[in-house]
C-alpha cells in the first residue's frame, strides 16, 4: 500500500483528504497555527478507524462514506486551512477542495445557507480569493467550478448567487489578463451547467464545454496575453473532465443514479419533468435557474450614477452579465419556449435589459445586444413575435438604414449579423411570413433588403459622409455579400420543400392539412424553435392566405399614405376598399389604435366642418373615459394620439366636444360644460406660450389665473386650483406619445411613424452615454405593457408555412433591391470576391424565379447579367465580364428547365461568344460565303489571309473593325452603325480580351446544346424556340449573317430525336416554322443552307420507323411543302424538289405519313411555271407509281388521294403534252389499282373521319352523300379530277381525260353503291355538262360552239358528241343503279339540245331521243313526266333573257322607222339610206338579232324534241304528261304570236338587216312552225284520245288555234275579220294593195293556213257543226280577201261544199 493510501486510512475520502492534511501540516507555521495543525492532526487519526459506509445512501453526510458528524469533523481542518490566508497552506487545501467536489465525495443536502458544512466550506473558498495571488484566485475558481459542476450536491438559492457573484469579483478585481479570462469562463460555464439542469429538470445532465474563444468574440480580446485563451481552455476542460476516482475505487451504480443524494436534494432533482409533474415544472432546480437569470438581467441593466459617470468596473459588470446572458439564451432550449415562467423572464427582463442597453455608444455592448437577438431570433421568434419586431428595426434596421453617417464598428457588427440570420433560410421565410405578412407588424424582410442596398450603394453622390473610401467599400461588399445569402438561403428552402413536395405531394393539399407537422427539416440549432410550430400559438398558412394578408397590409399602408397627403381621400380610400367600417366609431378606432398615421392629418380631419369628419371626431372623443382625473391629466391624455390642428375654429370645435366629454365622465367637475370649454383652450394656450421658444414673454402664474377669471358660470375657480394646473403645464410639456425633441431626418420619421418606432427608437437615441433612463422611465414601462399586451393578445399568431410558392412574395419584395446591388457592384467594382458574390447572387436569383415562373422578374436577372458579358463590345471586356459569360453557362446547364423565354439572352450571349471566337482564330466569316460577293469583293477575298488575332496582333478587315467598335447590347448585330475609326490601342485591348475568353472552351459552349437532351418537356421547347429567333436575327443580319445558332439546330434536333413523338411534335412545329421563314429568305445562300440543313434532318428522321395511323413523317415534311408553295426562288424550288425525290427514292420504306408532303411537294411542282421542276418532279413521280405504288397507301390510305391529286395537277401542265398523256394513263392504272383493292391500308381506314375532309376538298357542288362504310370515297378526287380535266383546252387532253373517266366509270361502276352513284354523277359527270352553258348562253357564246367552261375552253362538236354518247351509255347501262339521276341527264341533254351550236344541239337531240329508245319500257311515268318538265323548263328558261334584249332594241334609236300606221311608207320599198345610224346602236341591233336567230333555232328544236318524244310514247300518256305538253306547245305558239305582233320591232329588224346586209330572223317561219304543232298534237290528240281531249277541253282548244291562225292570215292580207266589222259598221273600209314584203308574209304563212283548213275539215260532221257559228265570220273574210292564195281559196271552196254545204242545206 502506498504512503498516501496509509494516510488516509482505507476511506475513499481518506484518500484524498489525508495526503492533503498532511502536506498542510507540513507546509503551516505550527505556532501561528496551532488549531490547524491539531485538528489536521486529529483528522488524520480518525482516518485511520474509518471506512467507507454507504448503506444510507439517503443520508446528509458532507462526505460519502462517513456518517454526518464524522463528515462534518474531518472537514473542518480542511476549512481552517483554507481561511488561514497562506498561500502555501491554500494550496493543498483548495486542491482537495476541488478532488473531492470532483470525485463526488462531498456529498449533501440543498446548499443554500451557513448552516451547511459545505456552505462554510464555499464562503471560505470564495473569501480567500480577495488576496489577489493569481494561483489563489485560480485555484479557488476551479474549486467553484468543480462545486457547480458536482452532481453529488445540489448549491442553490444564496450560496448559488454567492458562488456567482465571487466569480463576479475575481474577473472584475483580477490583476492578470489570465485571470479575469479564466473566472469569464467559468461563469459561462456555471450557467451552461446550471441552466442544463434547468432544461432537464434533472442534477445529471450532459452539458458541452465553453468555447472560451467564442466566448471572447466580443470583450476582453485585449486580456489575451499570449496564451491566455489557449490556457482558459485546457483550465476549463480540466475541471469539467476530472471524474476519475482514487485507484482501485469505483462510483457505485447508486450514486451514478442519484440515489446517495437526500431525499431533498433528489426530489425534483434527480428525477425527470415527468416523474416531478406534481411540482409543475417549478422544481427548486428551475427555480434557482430562474433567480439566476433575473439576477444576471439586472445587473446588466445597471447604469452608472450621475456623481460617476465613467464607473468602468459597473461597465464591464454589465457586459459580463449581457455575456453570460448571451450564453445562457445561446445554449437555451425548449423549456424557455414552454414553460411560462421562463418565457415570461425573456419578456420581462431580458428584453427590458436589450431595452434599457440599446441606448448605450459602449461597442462592446451593442455587439453583445446583436448577439442576444441572435439568439433569440433563432431559438424565440416563434415566442417573441412582438418584442423581436421592435427590437430588431431598433437595433439592426436603424444602423443599417443610416448611409452618411453610421458607425463602422457598428455597421459591421450589424452586417455580420445579417449574414448570420440570411444564412439560416427558415428564419428569412419566417420573418417575412409574421412581419411582412402581418398588418400589426413592421416589414422588417423590405426594410432589410432595401437597407442592404443603400448600403452597397453607398452614400448618395454630394453628400457629406464619415466614412472613408475603405470603409464605404467594405460595407458595400459586405451587403452585397447579405443580400447573396438572403436571396441563396431562399433559394435553399425552396430547394428543400420541392424535394420534400416531390416525397411526400399529399401534404398541405387542403386547408384540413393547414395545421399538420410541416415537412421541412432544419438544422439543430433551430429545432427547439421549430417545434414552437405545433403550439397553440402558431399557426399553419398556405401561400394563399399570406397573399390575402399580405395583399390587406399593402392596402392599409397605402391608405395610411395616402391619408397622410389627403385625410379624406385616405378614410374613403379605405372605406371603398372595406379595410376599415363605414361608420363614425369605425373610423374613430382605426384613427385611435393604427400606427403610423401622421398626427398632424389626424387633427386636421377632426377639425372638418363636413358631416362625417365631424361624427368621426365625436366618436372619437366620447371613446374616452375620463373618470376621476384631473383637468390637466384629462388633456394630456386627449391629446397623445394627435396634433391639434392651427386653424382657432379647429381647435375650438375638438376642444367643444372634449368639455362635453369631461363634464359628463365627471358631472361634479365643473358647474357647466362652458366652464370647461374655456378652461381646456386656456390650457393649450398656455402650453404654446411656456413650451414655444419664439414667445418671448411668457405668461405667469397670475397672468394665467387673471385670464380665467369668471369662467364658471360668472364665479372664479380657486386660485389653487388653477395654480397647480398652470405648474403642471410648465413643468411638463403636453405632447404626444410619440412626439420626440430629436432631431430627425424628414424620410426617418415619415419611415419609423409609418411603422410605428418612432417612440421607441426617439428614446434610445436620447439617451446619453452610460446613462440611466432616468425621466424616460414612463416609456420603458408603457412599452413594457404593451410587450405584456402583445403577448396576452390571442391574435398574435406566428404562421409557419411550407408552401414555396411564398418566395413569389419574397421575390416581389427584393428582386428590384437585389438587381441594382448587384448591377452596381458588377459595374463599378473590380474587386474579384464582389463580382463574385454578384454573379452567385445573380445565379441565385435566377434559380428562384425561373422556379416560380416569375417571368418578369428572371429575364430581368438574366437580361442583366448578359449585358455584362459585354460580349457586345468585346474591346471593353474584363476579366469580371469572362466570369458573368461563365455563371450564364452554369445557369443554362443548372435551371435550363425553367428558363422559357430567358433562354434568348443566354443564347445570344453564346452566339456572340463563338463569334469573338472565330475572329481570335482569324476564320473567315459567314458572311463571305453567304454573302454574294461583287467582283473586287472577290478579288480582295482571294487575296486575304486570315490569320488569328491571337498571333498577328491586328487584322484590318471589316468584320473585326465593327465588333472592336461594339454596340449596344439589343443590336442584332454588332457594329452596324457604328462607323468610327478604330484606333490600334482598341485593337490591342480587343485582342487580349480574346485571350481571356480561353478560360471558355468549346467544350462548355457545346455542352449546353448537348445538355438539352436533359431538359424536360417543356424547356426543349422553349430552348428551341429561344434558338430559331436568336438564328434567325443571326441569318436576318445585314452586314454580317451567320449560321451558328442554326448549326447548333440541328445538332440539337440530332440530340432530342429520340424523345417521345409528343414532345418531339411540339419541337418539330417551332423548327419548321423557322426553315420555312428562313427557307423563304431572300438571301439565295442562306435559303440553300437551311433547306440543306433540313434535308439532313429528314434524312436522320426517316431512318426511324412510324407506326400505322401517325402522322409524323408528315410533319415533319412539312415544311418542304411550305417553302416549294411560297419561294419565289426557281433554285430553292428546285432544290426542294432534288431533296424531296432523294429522300424518297433512298427511304422509301419509312416514308409512311410523308407521302402526303411529298405529293403536295411535287403537285406544286407540277403547277411550277419552269419546265424544268415540271419534269424532274414528274421523273421522280413516274418512279413512285411504277415501282413504289404499294408503299403509297401502306399506312394511311388516305395517301391515295394527294397521288391523284398530283398527277390531275401534271395533267394540267403545260409544258409537254405527254407529261399530261402519261398522268392520265397514270391515273387509270390508279383506279384499276383501286379497284382491284391495291390499297393496302383500305380496310384500316374504316371509321376514319378523315375521309371527309377529301370529299369536302373535291366536291364541285358542295354536294356530299357518301356512305362511309361503302370506302368509296378513295374514288372522289380520281373522278373529280378528270371530270375537270374535259374542259382543258388542248383537244386532246380534253378527248383523253373524258373516254379515261367513263371508261373507268363503266369498268368498275359495278362496285359503287347507289349512294356513291349519285355523289359520282353529282361531283364528277354533271360538272362536266353544267359547267356555266347557262352563262355561255347568257353571254350569247359562238353560234357554233358547246358548252364555255370558266377559263375560257371551249367543247367543239366533236368532244360534245362524244360526251353525251358516253354519258348515255353509262346512263342506260348502270340504269338500275343511277336512275334516280334521270333529271340531271336529261337535264344535261336538254341543255346540248338549247345549246347554240348546231353540234351540240344535234348531239343532243340524238342522245335524248336514244335514251327515250333505249329505256322506253324501263322508265316510270313520273320519269316521263321528268323529262317532259326539262323540255318545259328549257322551253321558258330563255325568256326572260329574251324579254331583256327586246327592250333593248326598243331603246335603240333607228332612224326613219315610220309608225305602225303609215303602212304605205312602210310597204314601199328600202330606199331609206343609212347615213343616220350610229355605230354602235348598228352593233347593239346586229348582236340582238344574232341572239334572236339563236332564240328562235332553240325554241324550234325543242318543239321538235316535244314533238317526237310525244310519238314514241304516244299511246301511254297520262294526263299530266299531256299537260305538260300542251304548255310547252302553247306558250311556244303565244310567244311567237307575240314577236310576229310588234311592229315597231319588226320595222327595225328589217332596217338594220338591210343596213348590215344580214338576213331577217326567220320569225313568221318560227310562228307558223309553233302552231303547226300545237295544231297536230292537239288534232292527235282529238282524233286518238277522246277521253283526254274532253276532260282537257282539246277540241275548244283546237278551233280556237284555227281561229287565231286564221285572225292572223287575215290581217297579214290587210283584212280585219269579221267580228271587228259588227262593231265598226260604219266605217267604210277601201282595199289597198300590198306591198312586196307583205306578199312575202302572207304567202309563208298561206301553208299553215292550208294546214288549218285541212284540220278543220277533218273534224267530224258533230264538231264543225258545233264550232261553225265560231268559224263562219273567218271564213267569210277569207272569201272578201282579195290577197288570198288560190290555194286558200281553192281549200275554202270545199270547205264550203263538203262540210257548211250539207249544214246549210239541212
Amino acid at each position: 500500500m502506498s504512503v498516501s493510501q496509509t494516510l488516509g486510512g482505507a476511506s475513499r475520502c481518506g484518500w484524498v483528504l489525508g495526503p492533503s492534511l498532511d502536506k498542510i501540516i507540513k507546509n503551516v507555521a505550527w505556532r501561528k497555527h496551532s488549531h490547524l495543525v491539531s485538528a489536521c492532526k486529529s483528522a488524520l487519526d480518525k482516518f485511520e478507524s474509518l471506512v467507507d459506509d454507504a448503506s444510507d445512501p439517503t443520508s446528509c453526510s458532507p462526505l460519502y462514506g462517513l456518517s454526518s458528524s464524522d463528515g462534518e469533523l474531518l472537514l473542518q481542518p480542511l476549512i481552517m486551512a483554507v481561511e488561514s490566508g497562506s498561500p502555501k497552506v491554500l494550496e493543498p487545501a483548495l486542491d482537495c477542495a476541488f478532488r473531492l467536489f470532483s470525485f463526488g465525495l462531498i456529498r449533501g443536502c440543498e446548499i443554500k445557507d451557513n448552516s451547511s458544512v459545505i456552505f462554510r466550506l464555499i464562503d471560505s473558498v470564495c473569501k480567500c480569493a480577495a488576496l489577489g495571488d493569481e494561483a489563489i484566485e485560480l485555484a479557488v475558481l476551479k474549486v467553484l467550478l468543480s462545486a457547480v459542476r458536482s452532481p453529488c450536491i445540489y448549491i442553490s438559492g444564496d450560496c448559488l448567487v454567492y458562488i456567482v457573484k465571487s466569480c463576479y469579483n475575481i474577473y472584475l478585481g483580477g490583476h492578470s489578463g489570465t485571470v479575469q479570462i479564466c473566472a469569464k469562463s467559468v461563469l459561462a460555464q456555471m450557467m451552461i451547467i446550471v441552466f442544463t439542469r434547468v432544461e432537464e429538470n434533472s442534477m445529471l445532465v450532459d452539458f458541452k464545454n465553453v468555447s472560451v474563444s467564442e466566448l471572447l468574440e466580443f470583450a476582453d480580446r485585449n486580456l489575451n496575453e499570449g496564451s491566455s485563451i489557449h490556457f482558459a481552455q485546457n483550465f476549463i476542460n480540466e475541471i469539467v473532465e476530472t471524474k476519475d476516482t482514487p485507484p482501485d475505487v469505483k462510483l457505485s451504480l447508486d450514486l451514478q443514479n442519484g440515489r446517495n443524494c437526500p431525499e431533498e436534494a433528489v426530489e425534483g432533482h434527480g428525477k425527470s419533468v415527468d416523474e416531478a409533474a406534481d411540482l409543475s415544472g417549478y422544481s427548486q432546480i428551475r427555480e434557482d435557474g430562474f433567480m439566476l437569470y433575473k439576477n444576471l438581467c439586472k445587473l446588466s441593466m445597471k447604469f452608472s450614477s450621475q456623481e460617476n459617470p465613467d464607473d468602468q468596473i459597473l461597465l464591464r459588470g454589465k457586459i459580463l452579465s449581457l455575456e453570460l446572458l448571451n450564453v445562457i439564451m445561446g445554449n437555451a432550449g425548449p423549456i424557455w419556449r414552454t414553460n411560462e415562467r421562463f418565457l415570461s423572464a425573456v419578456k420581462q427582463y431580458l428584453c427590458l435589459s436589450l431595452l434599457k442597453n440599446s441606448g448605450l455608444s459602449v461597442m462592446t455592448v451593442f455587439q453583445l445586444l446583436c448577439s442576444i437577438l441572435w439568439n433569440l431570433l433563432s431559438k424565440f421568434r416563434s415566442v417573441l413575435k412582438s418584442e423581436i419586431g421592435i427590437f430588431f428595426p431598433m437595433l439592426i434596421l436603424r444602423v443599417l438604414e443610416n448611409v452618411l453617417q453610421p458607425s463602422f464598428l457598428q455597421k459591421m457588427t450589424v452586417l455580420s449579423l445579417l449574414e448570420k440570420i440570411s444564412q439560416d433560410s427558415q428564419i428569412i421565410i419566417d420573418t417575412f411570413v409574421n412581419y411582412d405578412c402581418d398588418v400589426e407588424a413592421p416589414n422588417i424582410f423590405e426594410r432589410t433588403v432595401n437597407g442592404l442596398l443603400k448600403t452597397a450603394l453607398g452614400p448618395p453622390p454630394g453628400s457629406i459622409t464619415s466614412l472613408s473610401p475603405a470603409q464605404d467599400m467594405t460595407f458595400r461588399h459586405e451587403s452585397v455579400k447579405c443580400l447573396v445569402i438572403i436571396i441563396k438561403s431562399m433559394g435553399s428552402w425552396m430547394d428543400q420543400q420541392l424535394k420534400v413536395g416531390e416525397l411526400n405531394p399529399p401534404k398541405l393539399s387542403d386547408n384540413e392539412n393547414l395545421t399538420e407537422t410541416p415537412t421541412y427539416v432544419i438544422d439543430d440549432a433551430n429545432i427547439a424553435d421549430y417545434e414552437m410550430h405545433s403550439e397553440a400559438n402558431s399557426e399553419f398558412s398556405n401561400a394563399a392566405t399570406l397573399e390575402q394578408r399580405r395583399a390587406y397590409k399593402l392596402e392599409i399602408q397605402k391608405g395610411v399614405a395616402l391619408f397622410n397627403r389627403k385625410p379624406s381621400k385616405g378614410i374613403e380610400f379605405l372605406i371603398s376598399t372595406k379595410k376599415v367600417g363605414s361608420s363614425p366609431e369605425e373610423v374613430a378606432s382605426f384613427l385611435k389604435s393604427t400606427r403610423g398615421l401622421n398626427e398632424s392629418m389626424i387633427g386636421d380631419y377632426f377639425g372638418e366642418r363636413e358631416e362625417f369628419p365631424m361624427k368621426v371626431m365625436h366618436a372619437y372623443v366620447d371613446s374616452f373615459n375620463f373618470e376621476r382625473m384631473g383637468f390637466g391629466e384629462a388633456i394630456r391624455f386627449f391629446l397623445r394620439g394627435f396634433r391639434l390642428p392651427g386653424e382657432a375654429q379647429k381647435i375650438d370645435r375638438i376642444m367643444e366636444k372634449f368639455a362635453e366629454r369631461y363634464c359628463k365622465c365627471n358631472p361634479n367637475s365643473f358647474t357647466s360644460a362652458d366652464t370647461a370649454y374655456v378652461l381646456a383652450y386656456s390650457v393649450i394656450m398656455l402650453n404654446t406660450d411656456a413650451h414655444n421658444s419664439m414667445v418671448k414673454d411668457k405668461m405667469t402664474k397670475a397672468d394665467f389665473i387673471r385670464n380665467n377669471r369668471g369662467i364658471d358660470d360668472g364665479k372664479d375657480l380657486p386660485e389653487d386650483y388653477l395654480g397647480a394646473l398652470y405648474d403642471q403645464i410648465v413643468k411638463n410639456e403636453i405632447k404626444m406619445k410619440a412626439e420626440s425633441s430629436a432631431p430627425q431626418s424628414k424620410q426617418g420619421i415619415s419611415l419609423n411613424k409609418l411603422l410605428g418606432f418612432d417612440g421607441i427608437l426617439n428614446l434610445v437615441w436620447k439617451q446619453t452615454e452610460e446613462k440611466p433612463l432616468g425621466a424616460n422611465g414612463y416609456l420603458i414601462r408603457h412599452i413594457q405593457e404593451e410587450f405584456k399586451a402583445k403577448s396576452s393578445k390571442s391574435e398574435v399568431v406566428y404562421y409557419a408555412v411550407a408552401d414555396p410558392s411564398i418566395l413569389r412574395f419574397m421575390v416581389e419584395v427584393c428582386w428590384g433591391p437585389m438587381i441594382a446591388a448587384f448591377s452596381v457592384t458588377l459595374d463599378q467594382s473590380d474587386d474579384k470576391e464582389a463580382t463574385a458574390q454578384c454573379l452567385q447572387g445573380f445565379r441565385h436569383a435566377v434559380h428562384i424565379t425561373a422556379m416560380m415562373g416569375m417571368q418578369t422578374q428572371r429575364d430581368a436577372f438574366v437580361t442583366t447579367m448578359a449585358k455584362f458579358t459585354y460580349l457586345h463590345c468585346a474591346a471593353d471586356m474584363k476579366q469580371k465580364n469572362v466570369d458573368a459569360v461563365k455563371a450564364i453557362i452554369a445557369i443554362a446547364i443548372e435551371d435550363g428547365n425553367f428558363l422559357q423565354e430567358a433562354w434568348e439572352h443566354i443564347l445570344t450571349c453564346l452566339s456572340r461568344f463563338e463569334h469573338l471566337q472565330l475572329l481570335g482564330e482569324g476564320a473567315p466569316s459567314d458572311a463571305s460565303f453567304l454573302n454574294a460577293p461583287t467582283e473586287s469583293e472577290e478579288i480582295m477575298l482571294r487575296n486575304a489571309s486570315y490569320p488569328a488575332l491571337k498571333k498577328k496582333g491586328s487584322l484590318q478587315n471589316p468584320a473585326v473593325m465593327a465588333v472592336v467598335r461594339g454596340s449596344s447590347y439589343d443590336s442584332t448585330s454588332v457594329g452596324v452603325n457604328s462607323h468610327g475609326l478604330v484606333t490600334p490601342e482598341q485593337i490591342n485591348n480587343f485582342i487580349s480580351n480574346l485571350h481571356l475568353l480561353d478560360q471558355i472552351g468549346n467544350f462548355e459552349l457545346n455542352h449546353i446544346f448537348a445538355h438539352s437532351q436533359r431538359l424536360n418537356s417543356e424547356a426543349i421547347v422553349a430552348f428551341v424556340k429561344a434558338l430559331c429567333k436568336v438564328s434567325m436575327s443571326e441569318l436576318q443580319s445585314p452586314t454580317d449573317p451567320r449560321v451558328f445558332s442554326l448549326t447548333k439546330i440541328v445538332e440539337v434536333a440530332h440530340y432530342n430525336m429520340n424523345r417521345i413523338r409528343l414532345v418531339w411534335s411540339r419541337i418539330w412545329s417551332v423548327l419548321s416554322e423557322f426553315f420555312v421563314a428562313v427557307g423563304l429568305s431572300e438571301n439565295l445562300s442562306v435559303a440553300i443552307f437551311v433547306m440543306d440543313s433540313l434535308r439532313q434532318l429528314a434524312m436522320k428522321f426517316l431512318e426511324r420507323e412510324e407506326l400505322a395511323n401517325y402522322n409524323f413523317q408528315n410533319e415533319f415534311l412539312r415544311p418542304f411543302v411550305v417553302v416549294m408553295h411560297k419561294s419565289c426562288s426557281t433554285e430553292i424550288r428546285e432544290l426542294v424538289v432534288r431533296c424531296i425525290s432523294q429522300m424518297v427514292l433512298s427511304r422509301v420504306n419509312n416514308v409512311k405519313s410523308g407521302w402526303k408532303s411529298v405529293f403536295m411537294v411535287f403537285t406544286a411542282a407540277a403547277a411550277d411555271e419552269r419546265k424544268s421542276i415540271v419534269l424532274l418532279a414528274f421523273q421522280t413521280m413516274e418512279k413512285i407509281v411504277r415501282e413504289y405504288f404499294p408503299y403509297i397507301t401502306e399506312t394511311e390510305a388516305l395517301t391515295f388521294t394527294d397521288c391523284v391529286k398530283c398527277l390531275i395537277t401534271f395533267t394540267n401542265s403545260k409544258f409537254n403534252s405527254d407529261v399530261s398523256l402519261n398522268a392520265i394513263a397514270f391515273l387509270r392504272f390508279c383506279a384499276v389499282k383501286l379497284a382491284d383493292g391495291g390499297l393496302a391500308c383500305n380496310e384500316k381506314s374504316k371509321g376514319d373521319d378523315s375521309y371527309s375532309q377529301v370529299v369536302k376538298d373535291n366536291a364541285l357542288d358542295g354536294q356530299m352523300c357518301i356512305d362511309k362504310d361503302d370506302q368509296m370515297y378513295f374514288w372522289v378526287p380520281l373522278l373529280s379530277g378528270l371530270s375537270k380535266l374535259t374542259w382543258d383546252p388542248r383537244s386532246a387532253i380534253r378527248k383523253s381525260a373524258l373516254e379515261v373517266l367513263f371508261n373507268i366509270l363503266k369498268d368498275h361502276g359495278h362496285l359503287f353503291s347507289q349512294p356513291f352513284w349519285a355523289y359520282v354523277f353529282n361531283c364528277a359527270i354533271f360538272p362536266i355538262f353544267t359547267v356555266d352553258s347557262k352563262e355561255a348562253r347568257k353571254d350569247g357564246g359562238s353560234l357554233n360552239s358547246g358548252p364555255v367552261h370558266p377559263d375560257g375552253s371551249v367543247w367543239d362538236s366533236v368532244t360534245s358528241v362524244v360526251a353525251a354518247e358516253c354519258l348515255i351509255d353509262l346512263f342506260v347501262h348502270f340504269f338500275d343503279l343511277v336512275r334516280a339521276q334521270l333529271h340531271g341527264v336529261v337535264s344535261i341533254l336538254v341543255e346540248f339540245v338549247i345549246s347554240p351550236g348546231q353540234g351540240p344541239s344535234s348531239a343532243g337531240v340524238a342522245a335524248l331521243m336514244r335514251l327515250a329508245a333505249d329505256l322506253r319500257g324501263k322508265l316510270l311515268e313520273k320519269e316521263w313526266l321528268d323529262i317532259f318538265l326539262c323540255l318545259k323548263e328549257a322551253a321558258g328558261s330563255n325568256l326572260s333573257g329574251f324579254a331583256k334584249l327586246l327592250k333593248t332594241m326598243d331603246s335603240t334609236e333607228v332612224p326613219h322607222v315610220a309608225h305602225p300606221n303609215d303602212v304605205i311608207e312602210s310597204t314601199s320599198g328600202r330606199g331609206v339610206t343609212d347615213d343616220g345610224l350610229e355605230d354602235d346602236n348598228l352593233q347593239t341591233v346586229a348582236y340582238v338579232v344574232s341572239r334572236m336567230k339563236v332564240h328562235i333555232a332553240v325554241q324550234l328544236l325543242i318543239i321538235q324534241v316535244a314533238t317526237d318524244l310525244y310519238k314514241i310514247h304516244q299511246q301511254s300518256l297520262p294526263v299530266n304528261i299531256v299537260t305538260v305538253l300542251l304548255e310547252i306547245f302553247s306558250s311556244t305558239a303565244s310567244h311567237s304570236n307575240k314577236l310576229n305582233s310588234q311592229t315597231t320591232l319588226l320595222l327595225k329588224l328589217e332596217k338594220v338587216c338591210s343596213i348590215l346586209d344580214i338576213s331577217d330572223p326567220p320569225l313568221v317561219h318560227f310562228e307558223n312552225e309553233s302552231y303547226r304543232n300545237y295544231l297536230n298534237f292537239l288534232h292527235d290528240l282529238l282524233m286518238n284520245s277522246p277521253s283526254m281531249s274532253e276532260e282537257k277541253n282539246v277540241e275548244a282548244e283546237l278551233v280556237s288555234v284555227c281561229e287565231k291562225v286564221l285572225q292572223i292570215y287575215l290581217e297579214c292580207s290587210g283584212l280585219r275579220y269579221a267580228s271587228q266589222k259588227v262593231i265598226h259598221t260604219s266605217r267604210i273600209h277601201c282595199f289597198l294593195p300590198l306591198g312586196s314584203a307583205k306578199k312575202e308574209e302572207l304567202a309563208a304563212r298561206t301553208p299553215l293556213v292550208l294546214t288549218v283548213m285541212q284540220t278543220l275539215g277533218s273534224l267530224g260532221r258533230d264538231i264543225f257543226r258545233r264550232r261553225v257559228l265560231q268559224l263562219f265570220p273567218l271564213f267569210v273574210d277569207l272569201v272578201r280577201s282579195e290577197h288570198s292564195s288560190p290555194e286558200v281559196q281553192r281549200v275554202l271552196s270545199n270547205m264550203f261544199q263538203s262540210c257548211i254545204g250539207p249544214l246549210v242545206m239541212k
